[in-house]
């Protein structure tokens, strides 16, 4: 039985998680505690999956902690990482736009926890909020942009120059010379996935990379020299 205690330090949890979330950032305490009070926790082995492309559309979730990769397989039964979601990030927020089902599966990629928040009462609470209507509007249009931001990865670049644009996003600006550590917060199999390769091929090119002196990679970590690795990605796409 859960004692009241419980339920506002679960709420707190909820709203806290809720608070770090771009989809609700700024939103006015109440507001935050209005959708907590919605949510329903679920949790997540590594590998289970969360939902199934076509499946019926509960609602959207927001990540607690762990990672859930979004994907689809196609015809050839090759799968294709659209996203890896972490802590404090939401998806599957175009199932509430749609009557059918979720358009892609989702499944932890390390144990996770996540919200569900369902679809119908937040229906109604989008009714009593027009702000949150508009921020979610925002939100929809950001991952958009980020889906237009991948295929043009996918389809202008070879794997070396999207491993390359991968490393300088995660590299401080401007670029210098100095080199910078990227510690991977996913496994080298998950990365391929994104970037719309295999693990092989990605071990291949880094130990390509780490030949020519570009690279060093001990366990999680890669150290690359931002300037020498943007100069290979302008070579490489003909600047």
């Amino acid at each position: 039985m859960t004692t009241p205690r419980a339920k506002i330090l679960r709420q707190a949890a909820y709203t806290h998680t809720l608070r770090a979330c771009p989809l609700f950032s700024g939103l006015p305490p109440e507001a935050l505690e209005s959708v907590a009070q919605l949510c329903v926790p679920r949790r997540l082995a590594k590998g289970d999956f969360l939902f199934h492309e076509g499946g019926p559309a509960e609602g959207f979730y927001v990540v607690q902690s762990g990672a859930v990769s979004v994907h689809r397989v196609n015809a050839a039964g090759k799968e294709h990482v659209i996203a890896v979601f972490r802590a404090g990030q939401s998806f599957a927020e175009a199932a509430l736009a749609s009557a059918g089902g979720y358009p892609a599966n989702a499944r932890a990629v390390e144990t996770a926890a996540v919200l569900l928040v369902p679809k119908i009462p937040f229906y109604d609470l989008l009714r009593r909020n027009p702000e949150l209507a508009l921020r979610m509007l925002g939100a929809m249009s950001l991952h958009l942009r980020e889906l237009v931001g991948r295929l043009d990865d996918l389809t202008l670049k070879d794997v070396e120059s999207r491993l390359a644009h991968w490393l300088l996003k995660q590299c401080p600006r401007p670029l210098t010379e100095a080199p910078v550590e990227i510690r991977l917060d996913r496994t080298k199999r998950v990365l391929a996935g994104e970037l719309g390769t295999i693990g092989e091929t990605l071990s291949r090119t880094l130990a390509k990379w780490r030949s020519l002196d570009l690279v060093y990679v001990k366990g999680s970590a890669v150290t690359v020299n931002p300037l020498q690795l943007d100069a290979l990605l302008r070579r490489n796409l003909g600047d």
